[in-house]
């Protein structure tokens, strides 16, 4: 997968889908009090994976109202909605790519709200390669995402992908929930299971 490519084309994506960002998604908001509710309650530092519109941390900044947030996101337009939250001020915001920008450390979680089911491969393991390193040790990892329904259902995506890069700029191409376990411990995970599933989103935890 060419990962310049792909990243501009999820910039300009939801660059123009911004606006309606939440209108789609605040049906989902289940999945995302999902990760909330799985956060260890001593919680003081988050790095979020895709924050966009910051629609995840709601819950999270009810619950836990001094908690330090990184948000990082390739879609700055979503960003500047994120900022518009009462809790915008307390996030420092970082808008650049994944597989570039500086995590830093010493996290106590990573989360990851329907995000990164737009990366397979050695991509998603080199990703979270460093998640891992950004954790402390017992830090959490928590994926709140679509997966692919089975191995066949996982190819014929990718293959699609493949085969017909220019159909749209927006095609997801996400992996089995065994498979995304399979990523985590490859990456050094010491633990990866299954927390909760709604459906269409299912939470995968890796533990460090």
């Amino acid at each position: 997968m060419n990962l310049e490519k792909r990243s501009l084309e999820m910039q300009d994506f939801f660059n123009e889908k911004a606006d309606g960002y939440d209108e789609v998604h605040l049906p989902f908001m289940d999945s995302k009090k999902m990760i909330c509710d799985s956060l260890d309650n001593s919680v003081e530092r988050i790095l979020d994976l895709g924050a966009g519109t910051g629609l995840e941390l709601v819950p999270i900044f009810e619950k836990y109202p001094n908690v330090h947030v990184t948000a990082i996101d390739i879609t700055e337009k979503m960003l500047n909605l994120l900022k518009e939250r009462d809790f915008g001020d307390k996030v420092d915001i970082i808008c650049g790519d994944f597989f570039k920008v500086d995590f830093g450390d010493n996290y106590d979680a990573v989360i990851s709200s329907a995000a990164l089911h737009h990366f397979v491969g050695n991509d998603k393991l080199n990703l979270y390669k460093k998640v891992y390193d950004s954790l402390k040790k017992g830090g959490l990892f928590l994926n709140c995402d679509c997966h692919a329904i089975d191995d066949e259902d996982e190819e014929k995506r990718l293959r699609e992908f493949i085969e017909t890069p220019d159909l749209m700029r927006h095609m997801d191409t996400p992996v089995t929930v065994e498979h995304e376990i399979e990523f985590l411990i490859n990456a050094g995970f010491s633990e990866a299971y299954v927390k909760g599933d709604t459906g269409k989103y299912q939470l995968v935890i890796g533990k460090k």
